[in-house]
């Protein structure tokens, strides 16, 4: 068995090319899909005012998610905007800003927008100040005033009934690495019927090796290989772009196993429905694509509203792959709380497997 597994990923090195490729597309289409949370559009900005004010100024306007205010001198960053290499650059000024721009950007408007309530939210506290006869209680009361806001904003778990949270970068991070991670297994376990038919496994049969052993070893490469590459793309994400696991990194790289046994009993079932390879190079997109739109892998599941949708759903490995990578780090779940999606996923691992491997046994592939 573990001869089995050592010649997999001898061949595996020989012809890394399907297994780097899957990963970068991956990587570059969850990057490009959740960029938005995953890095701040550098806005620079230059000023006459002192600068204690300035250095105020740009801490207020660095407390918001998308941008980061940077301050350099007036001919930097009319020569960034000049060059394009960024979308906008500003003239801070006590009562009011200057944009400059050199087209209509992707974030340019938001800028606008984003600064502009920033310094009607600043004339609103002078004014204030201004009329106040006692300025420093004025002072006082502003800042009372932010510190216990008429509104008070709360967090829930997408798991509850009512609300959920949505992380974009986590969303499509999760998604895809699911998604291509089908294809990354499917392409390997395929190969058994591949073996099969060019009579590679009754001559290993005559060997030493049984049956159960061949099933185990070939599986068992499929499975970690799949592991590897999700790992590994969590691993970039989390150490290159910076991406926030809401501290739960390792327990990710724990509950992928069911997800990836699920994965693998589907591929060993589709490999035992289909006569040909070709039926099963033109199945697995078909199964892989639709299982990701209806599990919640494209888009967040919570945003279904159609109750066929979502009771198909609860018959896909992805909606509760989904479900213990965003519980794990978003919602900040115990393992004993994702039992239930575990319990399903490694259900459906077994069942599919059985029933995979008896028909490729009874067909005598």
């Amino acid at each position: 068995m573990r001869g089995i597994i050592w010649a997999n990923f001898r061949l595996l090195l020989r012809k890394p090319g399907a297994f780097i490729t899957t990963t970068i597309i991956c990587i570059a289409f969850a990057y490009l899909l959740g960029k938005s949370s995953f890095t701040k559009v550098e806005v620079p900005v230059y000023s006459s005012l002192p600068e204690e004010e300035v250095n105020l100024i740009i801490e207020d306007l660095n407390k918001g998610d998308a941008f980061e205010f940077v301050v350099e001198d007036e001919q930097e960053v009319k020569n960034k905007v000049a060059a394009g290499s960024v979308e906008a650059g500003i003239l801070l000024e006590a009562d009011s800003f200057t944009l400059y721009q050199v087209g209509n950007t992707e974030n340019f408007h938001l800028i606008n927008q984003y600064v502009e309530r920033y310094y009607i939210k600043r004339l609103k506290e002078k004014a204030v100040i201004d009329l106040a006869v006692d300025t420093n209680k004025a002072l006082e009361k502003i800042n009372e005033v932010k510190e216990n806001q008429l509104f008070q904003l709360s967090l829930a778990s997408f798991s509850d009934e009512e609300q959920w949270v949505y992380d974009p970068g986590l969303q499509s991070l999760f998604g895809f690495a699911l998604f291509f991670s089908i294809y990354t297994v499917a392409f390997n376990v395929v190969e058994i019927l591949r073996e099969k038919q060019m009579g590679i496994w009754d001559r290993l049969i005559l060997s030493s090796t049984t049956k159960m052993e061949m099933y185990i070893g070939n599986l068992l490469y499929c499975f970690f290989i799949g592991y590897i590459q999700i790992a590994l793309i969590f691993v970039v994400f989390k150490y290159g772009a910076g991406v926030d696991f809401y501290g739960s990194f390792g327990k990710t790289l724990i509950l992928i196993i069911p997800y990836l046994f699920s994965i693998v009993a589907l591929s060993i079932f589709l490999t035992g429905i289909v006569k040909t390879i070709g039926q099963f190079n033109a199945l697995v997109p078909l199964i892989s694509v639709s299982f990701a739109m209806l599990g919640g892998a494209y888009w967040p599941i919570e945003i279904i509203t159609s109750e066929t949708l979502l009771t198909i759903s609860k018959a896909i490995p992805i909606t509760y792959g989904m479900e213990l990578l965003k519980g794990a780090t978003i919602s900040g779940l115990s393992y004993s709380e994702l039992l239930y999606p575990i319990s399903i996923l490694i259900l459906m691992g077994v069942v599919m497997m059985g029933i995979g491997i008896r028909l490729m046994e009874r067909r005598h592939v």
